[in-house]
């Protein structure tokens, strides 16, 4: 069995919540991560197991086993893995090391409020990231909404309410099963949930906010209906904005400056397929206008871009190092 860890290495890192989807992910990533030192990996329920029990993919590359034990003072950096309302009762109930970051990848700490949690999408934060101490990672919806939107509300755009739709793969679910996560359900099915009503919103209205113009009084409203899909991992969403006819001239030229330094989120010129960005830590967002009306669609990898891709992303800028380090995924040709 290999040695999981570079010499190196110099962040050095423990993981909470360690047997879902979103931390075998994790793992895949900081395993090829050459900065990156797994300290310990937390499972109550697994303790003393291998890593590989449980996440086989990780075959080949990962000898390490779940433990009970978290140790934080022989780590940088904790990755909360937990479901979501767990990250703040956890942090009541222990005592972390004020040196030590975290980057928490559910919605505990998400909205603004008495707490200093930065809001963890860097196409927007990035500067307040790297000085951060504590990150609250965005939501897989959140994310491929919000980027699809931001560059439309930087222009004020978003006077009428905003009709998204946006279809999720399964393990956008968890790994825990459930009624509507069985392959026999799910597979050839597509359902609604949550509509109008999805948690994410608020998180997305608060970015959208953030960036509008400080003139504008005019607060977006969104009609979002997310669908469950029949397929494994990503998120493919439309919006549709209404404008005034005389007001889209200039909308790619907006799209592609907003986002002209963005690592990992992209405009392209032609329709988007899911498939460009499975696997990937990338959004990819185009626009398309028709008469008083924009169709902007976006696509992520749910677990990626929309979960740990991201947080080590974040985890990059928190402690100054290139973004992209260990994030330069290719998608599948076919």
């Amino acid at each position: 069995m290999p040695n999981t860890q570079s010499s190196t290495s110099n962040i050095r890192i423990g993981i909470l919540g360690g047997a879902g989807y979103t931390a075998g992910e994790l793992i895949r990533l900081l395993v090829n991560h050459p900065n990156a030192q797994i300290v310990f990996i937390n499972s109550e329920s697994n303790a003393g197991n291998l890593i590989t029990d449980v996440h086989e993919g990780l075959y080949g590359d990962c000898d390490l086993k779940f433990t009970s034990e978290m140790p934080f003072d022989q780590v940088d950096v904790l990755f909360f893995c937990f479901g979501h309302g767990k990250s703040e009762a956890f942090i009541k109930e222990h005592t972390i090391p004020a040196n030590v970051k975290i980057v928490d990848l559910a919605q505990d700490f998400r909205i603004k409020g008495d707490h200093d949690y930065v809001y963890g999408l860097p196409e927007i934060n990035r500067e307040q990231i790297k000085k951060a101490q504590h990150v609250a990672n965005p939501g897989c919806f959140a994310t491929c909404i919000q980027l699809a939107l931001l560059p439309a509300a930087s222009k004020g755009l978003l006077v009428e309410p905003v009709s998204v739709n946006a279809i999720t793969g399964s393990t956008g679910a968890g790994q825990k099963p459930a009624p509507t996560t069985h392959f026999s359900w799910r597979t050839g099915n597509l359902s609604i949930y949550k509509a109008f009503t999805h948690q994410h919103l608020a998180e997305i209205y608060q970015s959208l906010n953030q960036v509008s113009p400080q003139e504008s009084d005019t607060k977006a409203v969104l009609d979002f209906i997310p669908y469950r899909g029949d397929f494994a991992r990503g998120i493919f969403a439309t919006s549709v904005v209404r404008i005034p006819k005389d007001g889209c001239d200039d909308i790619v030229a907006t799209y592609k400056d907003f986002y002209r330094d963005a690592a990992f989120t992209h405009y392209v010129d032609k329709p988007l397929d899911l498939k460009q960005v499975v696997n990937t830590n990338k959004c990819l967002v185009h626009v398309d206008v028709f008469e008083d009306k924009l169709l902007i669609t976006s696509c992520i990898d749910n677990l990626l871009k929309g979960a740990v891709g991201q947080a080590v992303q974040n985890m990059n800028l928190m402690f100054g190092i290139d973004e992209t380090t260990g994030l330069r995924l290719k998608p599948s040709a076919f």
